[in-house]
């Protein structure tokens, strides 16, 4: 990553520069320190002083995407540039491998488009059962401030989902504290002693079996939380195996918006993917 000095009245120290002008986090300075940082050229420690004009040059250190292997899979591309890729992941795809799992997934399929030498990192993952937008990033420097941002609240994430009958009022805010229901449990209940979760929703249409098509967005993003919140008002997901009723086809959600500041710019990005159901 190369930088040049501006903005500057009177010199400061690298690290304070890093932080202040590149919205750097202190966890990923430090970091930086085990990658090197270039001042015009010259590897410095981070009480070096810059001023306008000067180059900085950071240098990560290495990472691998150990055990993702790639695998020739269709890769629906929404965005991508230097610093990002946004996908569309399909249903019924792992956004990543895990113990157990012998599924291909949304990696090995985003390791083939890249190459081996390509580090996996999703600053966004989806549910098995869920499709929609994943974002990845292709730097160290974009994942940590993107995941910087979404902590911050600055990212817009909206899904598409069909649930059981009709929710009254048609649509509204989901207020409610979320937890796991027991150790090692991988469900979630609504509980006092929750974490605090937000969840709006508004109809869209009602289908013709009686079912509604609403459109969802989230505020926090606790684990399962679209599918808790609505479950707790007395629609969960149409066939969600864990919060109401399995059926063969399996629930329908799907992640269609996503708004996020860009890493290296700020500018504001809107991804979308249409939901296909």
């Amino acid at each position: 990553m190369l930088h040049t000095v501006q903005g500057l009245s009177l010199p400061i120290r690298i690290s304070e520069y890093l932080g202040a002008h590149l919205s750097l986090s202190v966890t990923l300075i430090k970091r930086i320190k085990y990658g090197g940082v270039f001042l015009n050229g010259e590897n410095v420690h981070m009480r070096a002083e810059v001023k306008n004009g000067d180059e900085i040059e950071i240098l990560f250190p290495e990472e691998k995407s150990e055990g993702i292997p790639p695998i020739d899979l269709p890769l629906a591309v929404l965005y991508e540039d230097a610093h990002l890729l946004a996908v569309c992941k399909p249903k019924n795809m792992p956004t990543h491998p895990s113990k157990g799992n012998s599924l291909p997934t949304l990696a090995n399929a985003v390791m083939h488009y890249y190459g081996k030498n390509f580090v996996f990192r999703a600053v966004t993952r989806l549910d098995r059962d869920t499709s929609g937008i994943v974002l990845i990033a292709k730097t160290q420097y974009a994942a940590a401030k993107l995941s910087e941002d979404m902590k911050a609240g600055r990212f817009g994430k909206i899904y598409t989902a069909v649930v059981k009958g009709v929710p009254d009022p048609k649509g509204g805010h989901i207020d409610a504290p979320i937890r796991r229901e027991a150790e090692g449990s991988m469900k979630r209940i609504v509980a006092p002693d929750g974490k605090s979760a937000l969840t709006e929703y508004r109809t869209l249409c009602v289908r013709e079996d009686g079912n509604a098509v609403l459109s969802v967005r989230l505020y926090t993003g606790r684990t399962h939380q679209i599918r808790v919140h609505l479950s707790h008002i007395g629609h969960p997901l149409l066939g969600d195996f864990l919060y109401g009723e399995k059926n063969e086809e399996g629930y329908l959600l799907h992640c269609t918006k996503m708004e996020l500041p860009h890493p290296i710019t700020g500018e504001m990005l809107i991804i979308v993917s249409d939901p296909p159901f």
